[in-house]
């Protein structure tokens, strides 16, 4: 299938923390693609990259890195699709590459999740994507369902431990 969602980073050392966002895909049905690209390294092919990804029928970029973290937007300013950035811990705790990665300028714009935040990432994706396609949104919905029910879940077993303790003291 052609993948709607396209994975970069810039080193597989990123891979770890990235991998949250591939289940997440995977559990969605969401074809995507994974590749390892260095905004430093591989100027030219991160560039060809994101000139052809719509072309290639991707629809939303996800693009990890850390430190100096100039992937994302490096990304960002050669295609018209949305690319979500994700800054991987490491010098810093990870403070270097967020900022690097939410200080775009005007025009270059770079949605941004939190340090580490890859599966948030791939959640933001299926949420774009759920815009044109009713069952990625369909999808979408019964996973923050199933969010809300955990929740539930964790308070009812909350309620019985704390009437376990008080009817034992």
């Amino acid at each position: 299938m052609t993948p709607l969602v396209s994975i970069i980073m810039g080193s597989t050392s990123d891979l770890p923390v990235m991998e949250k966002a591939m289940k997440y895909l995977e559990e969605m049905e969401i074809p995507f693609e994974v590749q390892a690209l260095s905004a430093h390294r591989t100027p030219d092919a991160v560039e060809q990259f994101a000139r052809t990804a719509r072309q290639r029928g991707v629809k939303v970029i996800i693009a990890a890195a850390g430190m100096a973290a100039a992937l994302p937007g490096v990304i960002a300013a050669s295609t018209t699709l949305p690319v979500i950035g994700v800054p991987i811990k490491g010098m810093l705790d990870g403070l270097d590459a967020m900022l690097s990665i939410i200080q775009m300028p005007p025009g270059i714009p770079v949605a941004t999740v939190g340090v580490n935040g890859a599966m948030n990432a791939a959640i933001l994706a299926t949420e774009i994507l759920a815009l044109s396609d009713e069952g990625i949104a369909t999808h979408v919905a019964a996973y923050k369902a199933a969010l809300g029910a955990k929740i539930e879940k964790a308070n009812a077993q909350l309620a019985e431990i704390k009437e376990y303790r008080f009817k034992t003291n």
